[in-house]
């Protein structure tokens, strides 16, 4: 649910948590979850002190390829191949399917959760 209030005449609408979602997009579930993929990888890129090149040979993409994911320009990369990138750089992946806790719920959420 959307709240907006106002303040100094200016209204200001509550963000959903979902940046893609409040613009409008279609695929915002998708593109928020490669977002937060994306930072992940490069959270780890970040913390081995390692230059976009050295990270892209360990991943087989692309220098400039990692670079467009690195920056948010994420279409045209499968969540797949993100995750495989997140194998690559030793992290462990888990894929959980569970009901909707929400009974009313046609379709179920997509979440990122990281250990």
């Amino acid at each position: 649910m959307t709240k907006i209030t106002s303040i100094d005449g200016i209204e200001i609408e509550e963000s959903s948590g979902n940046v893609y979602a409040d613009l409008g997009m279609a695929d915002a579930d998708e593109m928020l979850v490669k977002s937060q993929l994306s930072m992940k990888i490069e959270e780890i890129i970040k913390s081995r002190g390692w230059t976009q090149q050295q990270a892209a040979e360990v991943l087989g993409v692309p220098q400039p390829r990692l670079s467009k994911m690195l920056r948010g320009q994420f279409r045209g990369i499968s969540q797949t191949k993100m995750l495989e990138c997140l194998n690559l750089l030793g992290c462990d992946v888990q894929i959980v399917v569970a009901p909707a806790k929400r009974t009313e719920a046609r379709i179920g959420r997509l979440d990122v959760v990281f250990a």
